[in-house]
């Protein structure tokens, strides 16, 4: 009996890869469960083999442990699939030869089990002052001497939290390949509303443009990049500032359509994302329409806009990737050069370690988007 619960646990947990999480701790395990898979797999061979002597529940224990290790698998498989397909993606997307072939792989089984990321230091520095509150920026410099790109990374936290410090692995991993990296801070609502973040986001460019010489900044090929709340901030600034030097903007899973955000509220058990946007754009959609507007990358797009790379999981309780394909097609509409990176096993967040199928996957896709729209880097290390 022990060992049918404990497939019938592993079996529910299973399920996370391909259903989205009901509850905010849900969510949180669902992170866990799609970029550790192997290790949730194995438990369940342990108890698969455990189970070759037992008499009692044998036969249904054997087929929930089948079940739940197929479910395990499944992120490993499409990790697979999607990185036999990306090449052809971003022909389609930005034209033949644009996606360069090299020894490492989109994805690969041995890199998640013994993978591991080395941080390059940073420096913190404060990018601007606004009366009694300091932003600050940490700034990853990029391996190898002269002027580099450089990527303005937005942090996420409902637009109320989160830090320039969340999420660092992508970072190092940028600066490596030659890419500077700057994660700013911004002001954070409910205090600071709408549209005060694009104005961080435009003094985070004077700033970096200022210092450009003892930053190693080639001001020509900037990029900025946002997750989840910080990828609304990215989209926006990108299309509202015409920011001269940027050439592009990554968005993961950020959204891009706040009134149908508003309409289509997360699970409150999960978030209450009505309140959060309310705080934010300063109340709901039939209050303050011109603001869900105006922040809304769908309505921002223009034929003019830099190209676009978007990131969602399938299975994201907070920010449905909905918002990639109603921006697709916005931006195919324009006809801006875009590519929506679609993960059908991933969740909010899947981009939490960069050795899991979702951060292998991105990681490789936004390495391959910055060298299309900067150009080949000074790569130090490879």
């Amino acid at each position: 009996m022990l060992r049918l619960i404990f497939a019938i646990v592993f079996l529910l947990l299973g399920l996370l890869c391909v259903f989205p999480a009901p509850e905010y701790h849900v969510w949180l395990i669902s992170v866990l469960v799609t970029e550790f898979p192997w290790i949730f797999l194995a438990v369940v061979l342990v108890i698969l083999v455990w189970g070759v002597g037992v008499r009692k529940h044998r036969t249904a224990g054997t087929v929930v442990c089948i079940i739940a290790s197929v479910l395990f698998l499944y992120p490993i498989i499409c990790a697979y699939s999607i990185s036999g397909s990306l090449a052809g993606d971003f022909e389609m997307s930005f034209g033949k030869g644009t996606i360069r072939e090299e020894k490492e792989q989109p994805f690969s089984f041995r890199k998640m089990l013994v993978g591991k990321e080395e941080q390059v230091p940073y420096e913190t520095m404060v990018f601007s002052t606004i009366g009694d509150v300091n932003l600050t920026m940490d700034y990853y410099r990029a391996e190898g001497e002269g002027a580099h790109p450089c990527v303005i990374s937005i942090h996420g936290g409902s637009w109320c939290g989160g830090n320039s410090s969340d999420l660092p692995e992508l970072n190092s991993y940028l600066a490596k390949w030659g890419y500077n990296v700057a994660t700013i801070n911004y002001r954070l609502a409910p205090k600071y509303k709408w549209p005060l973040q694009i104005d961080d986001v435009q003094a985070a460019f004077t700033y970096l443009k200022l210092h450009a010489r003892e930053l190693n900044v080639d001001t020509n090929n900037f990029v900025l990049m946002g997750r989840s709340a910080g990828g609304q901030i990215a989209l926006s600034a990108a299309y509202l500032l015409s920011e001269p030097g940027l050439k592009g903007v990554i968005d993961f899973y950020g959204p891009a359509d706040m009134k149908w955000g508003y309409n289509h509220p997360a699970n409150p058990l999960v978030l209450d994302t009505r309140k959060i946007m309310e705080d934010f754009l300063g109340g709901s959609v039939a209050q303050v329409p011109q603001n869900y507007a105006a922040s809304s990358a769908i309505v921002t797009a223009t034929a003019s806009s830099v190209p676009t790379l978007m990131i969602f999981g399938k299975n994201d309780p907070l920010v449905p990737y909905e918002n990639g394909l109603v921006l697709r097609e916005k931006l195919n509409e324009k006809g801006v050069k875009n590519l929506l990176l679609l993960l059908p096993w991933a969740t909010h967040g899947c981009d939490y370690t960069l050795h899991g199928p979702s951060g292998q996957i991105t990681s490789y896709t936004v390495k391959q988007f910055l060298r299309v729209v900067t150009g080949e880097p000074k790569v130090a290390q490879q």
